[in-house]
């Protein structure tokens, strides 16, 4: 009786030397395979998307993160309290948002994510009126164009007087200067 239980006791001591040995064999061999690489840390950012003139909070309004350097973009949604959360977004990267909400002006603006959590607020805007070239705006409205360099009364009321330089080639002051160029003045 006790020659039958010697190889019961071998097979299960020899099982035992074996599953160790594989678990150690297997610790000792880590360099085959890929290496695993850790994902990078990721913030999470609550963008608020409220009404410029009141403060009341845009509801189905799309926010999209648009990442500097990748392809794609992530759009969501605000809910009825105006807020979207993301925390997808890898800290340290630089990331463009946009919100477009029917009936408001679209948003756009650089982000740099540097920290773990941040909260955003953008307040919206109505559009603007169109603007028309039959309606008339103050000088100052034009873009590229100083209305008081250029007027030679505001110069004479700020103590200076235009110069030849101020006026094209060719035109003659109304003092009785001559014109620039050579050429003869038509009649």
């Amino acid at each position: 009786m006790w020659c039958r239980r010697i190889p019961r006791f071998a097979v299960l001591a020899a099982l035992l030397g074996l599953t160790a040995t594989l678990a150690v064999f297997a610790q000792t061999s880590s360099h085959r395979g890929r290496k695993y690489k850790a994902p990078p840390a990721t913030s999470r950012i609550e963008v608020t998307i409220l009404r410029n003139d009141d403060g009341d909070p845009i509801e189905n309004a799309s926010v999209i993160f648009h990442l500097v350097g990748d392809k794609g973009n992530m759009e969501l949604k605000t809910n009825e309290d105006g807020k979207t959360v993301i925390d997808v977004l890898p800290t340290g990267s630089k990331v463009l948002l946009q919100v477009i909400a029917k009936g408001y002006q679209t948003y756009g603006q650089d982000y740099e994510i540097n920290k773990a959590e941040m909260a955003i607020e953008i307040k919206l805007k109505r559009p603007g009126q169109q603007y028309s070239i039959y309606q008339h705006h103050d000088q100052t409205a034009d873009a590229g164009k100083d209305g008081a360099a250029k007027n030679p009364a505001n110069d004479s009321a700020n103590g200076s007087k235009a110069t030849s330089s101020d006026k094209p080639a060719g035109a003659a002051s109304q003092t009785g200067d001559k014109p620039a160029t050579s050429q003869p003045q038509p009649q």
